[in-house]
């Protein structure tokens, strides 16, 4: 019995040596994006900086949102995103750009007249 242990553990720390040598490989599904991007958002005086996003179909986005001031939200309704950002602090999220098309973002809190005058657009270009 610890005959055949003994020559089960050369076996395997063999083929994990023979792993080893190969070069790695790098396996993309039909899933992974061609494109990551990372960007920052800030929202101040009812206000997004910068206010226009532009990406290719079927990139994905990293989206930092800051606030410097008081809370905000942020929302694209064509892509269901809502997401809450408190006063003074970020959010961070991804999603992917999987429609062409040129969308508008915006505030959705109702707490000041200057969130419904909050906008900006996502401009997502087709492949």
């Amino acid at each position: 019995m610890a005959r055949s242990r003994r020559h089960l553990g050369l076996v395997l720390l063999s083929a994990g040596a023979c792993l080893l040598a190969q070069p790695p490989h790098t396996v993309l599904s039909a899933q992974d994006p061609p494109n990551r991007h990372e960007m920052t958002l800030v929202a101040r005086d009812f206000r997004w900086a910068p206010d226009h996003i532009e990406l290719n179909q079927d990139d994905l986005l990293r989206l930092t949102i800051r606030s410097e001031d008081i809370a905000y939200s942020f929302a694209i309704d064509e892509y269901r995103i809502v997401r809450r950002v408190p006063a003074g602090g970020a959010t961070t999220f991804e999603f992917r750009a999987n429609r062409p098309g040129v969308y508008r973002f915006y505030s959705n809190l109702t707490t000041d007249r200057g969130h419904a005058e909050m906008e900006g657009q996502l401009t997502v270009r087709q492949r």
